[in-house]
């Protein structure tokens, strides 16, 4: 058995100033950028909102900006095997991630627990 749950929306800024990304953002969601240790690759920003809500991440891209959901899972390759069984198509592994698309076209990640509550809200799958 393994567990998963919508662990994070991932704002993908198609920009080479993610500083001014996540201004933006921060001011748009009042959110603060989240404490913790800075992105060496300065490509990644975590926001702080009120707790219980989803996790914001900022995530500089080379794509077309869009917005994805990353999916937490306590065992990736069986949440990636399950979601597949659903009708999604794995398109990559990156770092310790899984990039699938939806039947819908919609792109999204498995990746690995993001949040401290994930074991108590998680949802189980045999």
């Amino acid at each position: 058995m393994h567990k998963s749950r919508l662990g994070a929306l991932v704002i993908d800024c198609r920009t080479e100033d993610l500083a001014e990304a996540t201004a933006f953002w921060t001011g748009a969601l009042g959110y603060d950028v989240a404490p913790g240790e800075p992105d060496p690759d300065d490509r990644y920003v975590s926001l702080a909102g009120p707790g219980g809500e989803v996790k914001i991440i900022l995530q500089k891209v080379d794509h077309d900006s869009r917005v994805h959901l990353d999916i937490e899972s306590d065992d990736i390759d069986a949440e990636v095997e399950r979601l597949v069984g659903l009708g999604a198509t794995e398109v990559a592994r990156i770092k310790g991630w899984v990039v699938l698309e939806a039947p819908s076209g919609h792109r999204f990640c498995v990746v690995k627990p993001q949040r401290a509550d994930f074991a108590a809200n998680a949802n189980p799958h045999a």
